[in-house]
């Protein structure tokens, strides 16, 4: 199994200039990918920029939006030109995990209607494919620039409803567990390669899933305050989701051997704390170094 690392985007009031050098010891430390959250109504950096400026200061770590939200984002085709240009940024490095969403103060804010967001995310996500194979849309023909990958960056669909594994088979190259730990992400595998094999498609799905983690002098505090106003919208249960938190190398460890045991591709691990040590701790724990 491959060990991803967010990047701390998610955190609000970070320099910017901690992005920039968190892409950069990242890929020293020898993680798969750079991740990032997606959130409208927050503090955070808004994903897209915030990959290109990984992309810009790295060299062979991948990228992935691990989950952006992409209902209220529009058609797909500005979406699909964001995206290209980050892919071609990077030289072919980004893999997209993408879902409906559930927040609706994000949708209200860019005038989304919540209610018929599944029914955006089907058109978005055809038009994602067809701008990205290079259907014509204009008089200059198709929008551009043209993926490094035929077909465009890997989509990775989140979500555990029916549609969500629907839309993973139809237009996916695998599942991506938004939040849980090693059992819930055995189950909802399972369902994803039995709708994989159902719509006939050939191989198997890739299948990812992230996790948050805080190691260190005042680990839980920092898990505590970070995830505790990250999910306060969530209202009693955000304690079950700060008690989740990895705060120790053990723990870590654990969650490593269950996600590996339960056949997931790549674990990204979203850090609680910023602080750049967290890169080598986290890099320890996974047996990165």
């Amino acid at each position: 199994m491959e060990i991803g690392i967010g990047l701390p985007s998610m955190i609000p009031g970070i320099p910017g200039r901690l992005i920039l050098d968190w892409a950069r010891a990242a890929e020293q430390a020898g993680f798969s990918t750079l991740g990032t959250l997606d959130r409208l109504v927050y503090g955070n950096l808004e994903t897209v920029p915030t990959l290109a400026a990984a992309a810009a200061v790295t060299e062979r770590i991948g990228l992935t939006t691990a989950v952006m939200i992409g209902p209220y984002r529009g058609n797909g085709a500005l979406l699909a030109k964001q995206l290209a240009t980050v892919d071609r940024l990077s030289d072919g490095r980004l893999t997209v995990g993408i879902a409906v969403g559930s927040r609706p103060d994000d949708f209200e804010a860019t005038a989304s209607p919540y209610a018929e967001r599944g029914k955006a995310f089907d058109a978005q996500l055809a038009e994602l494919r067809a701008a990205w194979a290079g259907e014509p849309r204009g008089y200059a023909g198709p929008i551009g620039p043209a993926p490094v990958r035929p077909g465009g960056p890997p989509l990775l669909i989140g979500g555990g409803s029916a549609a969500a594994f629907r839309r993973m088979a139809e237009y996916g190259a695998g599942w991506i567990l938004g939040a849980g730990g090693p059992d819930a992400f055995a189950a909802a595998a399972d369902t994803a390669r039995a709708s994989w094999r159902d719509a006939g498609r050939e191989g198997e799905p890739r299948l990812v899933a992230i996790g948050y983690v805080s190691l260190g002098d005042e680990a839980e505090e920092h898990a505590r305050r970070y995830l505790g106003d990250y999910y306060s919208f969530v209202g009693d249960y955000v304690d079950r989701i700060v008690a989740g938190a990895l705060t120790t190398q053990q723990t870590v460890a654990d969650a490593v051997a269950g996600f590996t045991a339960a056949g997931c591709d790549e674990l990204i691990l979203f850090p609680a704390n910023p602080d750049l040590q967290q890169i080598g701790l986290i890099a320890d724990a996974t047996g990165l170094s």
